[in-house]
């Protein structure tokens, strides 16, 4: 039953990094932190890196802090906490720099109707280089007028 129970804690705290995600690109990144996200939709740099990945860290930082109160504070549903946040993590990276942005080039020939669909969304929003407009979902779940 235990086990049952950590499954279920670390599915939905995936899914509520989903939200998560959405709600912190929306109300945040195109918010009041606009300043480090917007070099994600306007390269001003010649760097690998990006001042948006920030977010990635304070992401991670979430993470080990839920891996820390498991480990030296015995707090049982904190790993898998930390653990759908990382799975999360994982699986935003795999999808959003390396299958959208290409910033490793692997996944280049994925080419199925999710694929294109998660493609063409993300470029939609993209057009927009300002703080404003620009349509918000997250990054698994997309809207299905994009599947074509």
């Amino acid at each position: 039953m235990q086990i049952a129970l950590w499954i279920a804690i670390l599915l939905l705290t995936f899914c509520i990094m989903e939200f998560n995600a959405w709600f912190t690109h929306k109300y945040i990144m195109h918010g009041f932190l606009w300043s480090l996200h917007k070099d994600h939709h306007h390269k001003d740099h010649d760097s690998w890196f990006e001042r948006n990945d920030a977010f990635f860290i304070f992401y991670a930082v979430v993470s080990m802090g839920c891996f820390y109160l498991w480990n030296y504070e015995g707090v049982w549903f904190t790993l898998p906490i930390g653990l759908g946040i990382l799975f999360y993590g994982m699986a935003y990276f795999i999808v959003h720099d390396i299958f959208i942005h290409q910033r490793f080039k692997l996944l280049r020939n994925i080419d199925n109707k999710y694929a294109r669909g998660v493609r063409r969304a993300h470029k939609i929003h993209h057009k927009h280089l300002g703080k404003n407009k620009g349509e918000n979902f997250g990054m698994l779940i997309v809207p299905f007028k994009y599947f074509k």
